[in-house]
């Protein structure tokens, strides 16, 4: 990928997680990516709406691979619910409670006015279900159970985002952790 493009994704990502679509102008982006303003729509012929779908599609398998590598990386599906819910709590707490989920600050914004944006979220969290629920499979879960937890997954932590970024406390991922916690020892395969 060309680096000019790219820095025009990273940028936009990171505002768009931050500021929101609405929030975040093509000059800012083109100003805070070093890049000329012209660039923008040489690589994006759309306009804003074709940067934010192609933003929400690669932040999307970006954002993925590294809640799925949290995951994966422990051989306890438990322990590495447990971290992926700290680590979380930690980077709002690094980032001033700035940086949260990159697809669910666009994807509230945007649901009911932008059917394309809305597609773009859409995607991506199916392919996150999809590929928490192939996880957990792979972990011994049953394809009924694997479906419902990472949906409680998914949801609890996108929830959680709102609102420990709205209170300013990594209290509602502690919350949402431990119920995702309660909920997967329910339904743990039973050990040979």
């Amino acid at each position: 990928m060309n680096d000019t493009k790219a820095r025009i994704l990273g940028t936009s990502s990171d505002l768009f997680r931050r500021n929101g679509y609405t929030g975040t102008g093509l000059k800012q982006v083109a100003t805070e990516a070093r890049a000329p303003f012209g660039s923008i729509y040489h690589f994006f012929p759309g306009g804003k709406q074709q940067l934010g779908e192609e933003v929400i599609r690669t932040s999307g398998e970006e954002y993925a691979r590294l809640v799925f590598s949290v995951l994966d990386a422990h051989p306890d599906i438990l322990e590495g619910i447990e971290v992926g819910f700290r680590l979380a709590g930690d980077t709002l707490v690094a980032t001033d409670y700035a940086d949260a989920c990159p697809i669910a600050t666009v994807a509230l914004e945007v649901a009911s006015t932008n059917e394309v944006l809305r597609v773009a979220t859409a995607d991506v969290f199916t392919s996150w279900i999809d590929s928490g629920s192939a996880l957990l499979r792979a972990r011994g879960f049953g394809e009924a159970d694997a479906r419902r937890l990472i949906l409680g997954f998914v949801t609890s932590l996108e929830g959680a985002f709102v609102l420990a970024r709205a209170l300013r406390s990594t209290e509602p991922l502690d919350a949402a952790g431990a119920t995702v916690l309660a909920a997967a020892r329910a339904c743990l395969p039973p050990r040979e």
